[in-house]
């Protein structure tokens, strides 16, 4: 039997599930690729350190140069995490000419450029499909499947830990703050969560499937981004109420070689497929101009789920790792045009707390038409208290006539507060629409 050796940096999450499957499904994966894969080298940290025996002790090191000096070493999987050490480490395994596969989201959205150029200067595999969305192959399927497609669109909830906490606090009417902190204690959330409650981590998964599906090279900061900890139980029961369900939607577009990215919370009707994904669940959905409308879903994190993805780049690097890499949609070098957000167009939640006194209805309705903003419904909530919700819902409008509405509305003496602005993606239009 051939044997490749392999070599992982990290032993956490999912270098566990890495390991595990290998492991687990060894026959399998065997029969799969022609090859038993073996794992080299671990590294840690400190190698030291008491944990779980997860891996064997003999495999730990927590030098990298008994990785990237092994000649025998050709494939380096990196499940770290982080911008740096993990860069550096990966940068001197393709200058080795060792094939790369990784999870790392962060650090492909901030310099995947630099990246994915050497890799295809030394001649060398990087595969990365772990890096968005766990175990759902959304990355092969817009570098393989949808080759052949112009994509249009990508909407899809890609952050588990934002979604479990939507999902509680919809289904349970509970608040931002005990969701979270149910979230943190069932491990779907970290000790500190602002990567996912502020949206960084779905912006960061955007940046790279945007990248592969409008073929040219894209910005984690081009990515318009708005988190979840604004959201009150109130917004969810008028969502509610007027037939949506709220999700923090990482949003893409197409349109004449203008591209628009923004991941914020959106009111997305109930009819719509990616209103029934619920808990820490992943889906993607996608428009290309010949295979319509198609979704994929799935468990977006979690040690096996991830570990599957990354095992999956591991055999296919090995089935190609005697040919040269094709990787032309990965570096084009076509540019185009992102769309400013105020630029971008949508419907519009907007609550407001005013003081209850005759008249306030009509002008904050007037200063919204002023700014080009045309209402489609309004509800107001309270009687004969000092102040009261007025709940607006818009036409598709302009994003900055929207906010220009808005700062004037709040100089009037009797609005209290903006209570919240949330965009609204209308499902009972197709996408593209």
């Amino acid at each position: 039997m051939k044997k490749i050796k392999i070599a992982l940096l990290g032993a956490g999450t999912v270098g566990g599930g890495v390991w595990e499957i290998l492991q687990t499904n060894k026959d399998n994966i065997i029969k799969n690729c022609g090859y038993d894969i073996e794992v080299a080298k671990i590294l840690v940290k400190d190698a030291a350190k008491k944990r779980k025996d997860i891996v064997p002790k003999d495999l730990l090191t927590s030098n990298y140069e008994d990785i990237i000096g092994d000649k025998e070493i050709e494939i380096i999987v990196e499940v770290m995490g982080g911008i740096e050490p993990a860069k550096d480490y990966i940068l001197k395994a393709l200058k080795s000419k060792k094939h790369v596969v990784t999870a790392n989201k962060a650090l492909l959205a901030n310099h995947g450029e630099e990246i994915i150029k050497l890799a295809k200067d030394q001649g060398v595999h990087l595969y990365y499909e772990a890096s968005v969305a766990g175990g759902i192959p959304i990355v092969q399927t817009l570098k393989e499947s949808l080759v052949g497609n112009k994509i249009q669109k990508m909407m899809g909830i890609l952050n588990g830990t934002t979604n479990y906490i939507l999902t509680k606090m919809t289904a349970e009417k509970v608040d931002f703050a005990d969701a979270l902190k149910e979230a943190q204690e069932m491990g779907y959330a970290e000790a500190d969560p602002t990567a996912d409650v502020e949206g960084y981590d779905a912006a960061h998964k955007l940046t790279i499937l945007s990248s592969l599906a409008f073929g040219t090279t894209v910005k984690f900061d081009e990515v318009y981004r708005e988190g979840i900890s604004k959201i009150t139980s109130i917004d969810i029961d008028y969502a509610r109420e007027l037939g949506y369900v709220i999700k923090l939607l990482a949003i893409g577009k197409e349109e004449e070689g203008i591209i628009e990215m923004r991941v914020h919370p959106t009111f997305i009707s109930k009819s719509h497929p990616l209103a029934s994904v619920n808990d820490s669940f992943n889906a993607i959905f996608v428009k290309g101009n010949a295979v319509g409308d198609l979704m994929l879903y799935g468990r977006g994190a979690g040690d096996l789920p991830t570990g599957s993805a990354v095992v999956g780049d591991i055999i296919a690097v090995i089935k190609g790792k005697d040919q040269p890499p094709v990787q032309i949609e990965e570096t084009a070098s076509v540019d185009k045009t992102i769309k400013p957000m105020g630029e971008t167009e949508s419907e519009y939640y907007v609550r407001l707390i005013v003081k209850d006194k005759p008249g306030v209805l009509g002008t904050i309705a007037s200063l919204f038409g002023k700014h080009n903003v045309s209402l489609s419904s309004v509800l107001q909530k309270g009687e004969g208290v000092p102040s009261v919700s007025l709940v607006f819902i818009t036409h598709c409008t302009k994003e900055a006539d929207v906010q220009e509405a808005v700062e004037e509305i709040m100089t009037m003496e009797e609005v209290v507060e903006l209570a919240n602005l949330i965009r609204v993606e209308n499902g009972k239009k197709r996408m593209g629409a």
